[in-house]
């Protein structure tokens, strides 16, 4: 690491120079040679960098108790010390330059995402119907949502089929507080359980959200007892569990609603919450539906083996089917896999392309990371995949995002799709290793 090399030269006594040069004088009448070591005074005006009083030591004369320095060991200590803080001065040099690019960079990204914001608040969303599919507002879409309206529009793409209004909200969550309220009086686990028990009354689920509260992003600790957004999660989930007690509440599902409350009021974000989750690929995956599961898998698979078929048949060798990451990255969006400001760009384009770009973007990280992932057998793959780098970041991730094609003999991802559907009605599942399983 870079050390600061400041206020730590002063006070060095006359007599120290002038015993060096001493040295110098009977070195060269000795040994007939020149030595021309760069003068103290005119190196003291020009130094920029002054060493540690640590690594000054080198230059000390020895206690008098000892043997002199040599002449020799003298002017090696002194170079070691020159070579030191040229050192220094190149690391400190570089590290400026670093964190001028970073600045510089980060500038940009700022006027980008400002330019951007004009663009969507004034030409896309006045238009939204007309615009959202044109060419020149996909792209846009691509480099990312700014935050001012990110909101927005993941509701205008989630859309809100459903028709839920506010006012449905408001009865849904009147409903979960009598539940807690009535939970907290009771306080019997046996009656939390014979409630859990019946599938037509799944709303006894709502005991377990307060499990996974203080586990929904926890370094932010916005979302722990105490934060300002805790009681918001809590009721936002609370007022599903008792909208879709078929559904219930389900481990992920906390993610899910913390990050649309990070961008939306709280009506909004469960009117979206809601509508998200009645994509049939959440549905799916939210109600263990492990048939339909299986064909999402299936899927996957096809287009893993035709874009990466080196690590397809890695994976394929340790048995490792995408069961073992893929349920984790969907369940929670990539919201718990990925830094928060990657997975909302992932979130971005899903709003925009639909399901299809959840599995895009698995394919995406295993692409990023295919040569580490070669080197590693089943228990390290599934460890890895579990726990990706924090240092992942998103001009690497959507470099290789791009670099994935859905597409498969000419069949893109939704006839795919449909195609393993009618070949499971027919019973025939012999296209896919997944779906035999």
């Amino acid at each position: 690491s870079t050390f600061s090399v400041k206020h730590c030269f002063r006070g060095k006594k006359n007599g120290r120079l002038g015993s060096m040069q001493k040295y110098i004088q009977e070195y060269e009448a000795r040994t007939g040679r020149m030595c021309k070591p760069p003068l103290q005074s005119s190196r003291r005006k020009n130094i920029e960098f002054e060493p540690l009083s640590t690594t000054a030591l080198i230059l000390e004369d020895r206690p008098s108790n000892l043997p002199a320095k040599s002449i020799e060991e003298a002017l090696r200590h002194r170079q070691e010390y020159d070579e030191m803080v040229a050192e220094a001065k190149k690391r400190e040099i570089k590290e400026a330059h670093k964190r001028k690019k970073i600045m510089k960079e980060r500038f940009k990204q700022e006027e980008n995402i400002a330019s951007a914001m004009v663009i969507w608040i004034n030409e896309i969303l006045p238009n939204w119907e007309g615009m959202r599919s044109t060419r020149r507002v996909r792209e846009l879409w691509w480099q990312g949502l700014p935050p001012s309206v990110r909101g927005k529009v993941w509701s205008l793409a989630v859309g809100n089929e459903l028709n839920i209004t506010p006012e449905l909200y408001e009865i849904f969550l009147s409903r979960a507080k009598e539940r807690w309220k009535s939970f907290s009086e009771t306080s019997s686990e046996n009656d939390i359980e014979d409630a859990g028990a019946s599938a037509a009354d799944r709303e006894a689920s709502l005991e377990l959200i307060k499990l996974d509260i203080s586990r929904t992003f926890p370094s932010l600790y916005i979302f722990q007892k105490g934060g300002p957004y805790h009681d918001l999660l809590h009721s936002v989930l609370g007022a599903y569990t008792c909208y879709r007690p078929d559904v219930g509440y389900v481990q992920g599902m906390s993610f899910i609603a913390a990050v649309l409350i990070l961008n939306l009021e709280e009506a909004d974000a469960f009117i979206a919450f809601a509508n998200l989750l009645n994509k049939p690929c959440q549905l799916a995956f939210f109600r263990v539906d492990h048939s339909m599961m299986l064909k999402y898998f299936a899927a996957f698979e096809v287009f893993f083996e035709e874009n990466l078929p080196k690590l397809f048949l890695h994976f394929k060798s340790y048995n490792l089917t995408p069961d073992i990451y893929l349920i984790d990255w969907i369940f929670t969006l990539y919201s718990k896999s990925l830094p928060l400001d990657l997975a909302c760009r992932v979130w971005d384009v899903f709003c925009r392309d639909g399901e299809e770009f959840l599995f895009r973007t698995g394919l995406g990280i295993l692409r990023l990371y295919e040569d580490i992932l070669l080197q590693m057998d089943f228990i390290h793959i599934a460890q890895f995949l579990t726990k990706l780098p924090e240092d992942i970041t998103s001009e690497k991730l959507f470099s290789c995002i791009a670099a994935i094609q859905m597409q498969n003999s000419n069949k893109k991802w939704a006839q795919v799709f449909a195609s393993l559907m009618k070949d499971n009605k027919e019973g025939d599942k012999n296209h896919s290793p997944a779906l035999k399983s």
